[in-house]
């Protein structure tokens, strides 16, 4: 006699949308390394601050993310030489 069972399929991720506030020096220039490092996932707003005069500039966005992934990519943010500081908002 054979006894068999439904495995059940596993369950994708659950994402959340975090905000993550970059602050970063090089201006202009750096944008796309930041913007490359968030790795295609999916971002509902990005604004980037570049003041004339002014060291530091600022990228704010809101991503979709599972939990665990938060980290690694304030991580990823925080390895990029022009990066002073990346935060969740």
């Amino acid at each position: 006699m054979s006894t068999s069972f439904a495995v059940p399929a596993p369950r994708s991720a659950m994402l959340l949308r975090r905000r993550i506030a970059t602050y970063f020096v090089g201006g202009a220039d750096e944008i796309s390394a930041l913007v490359g490092a968030l790795e295609g996932r999916p971002v509902h707003e990005l604004s980037v601050d570049i003041k004339d005069g002014v060291r530091e500039s600022s990228m704010v966005c809101a991503v979709l993310l599972a939990a665990d992934e938060t980290g690694p990519l304030l991580d990823r943010l925080r390895e990029l030489p022009s990066v002073v500081s990346a935060e969740l908002a």
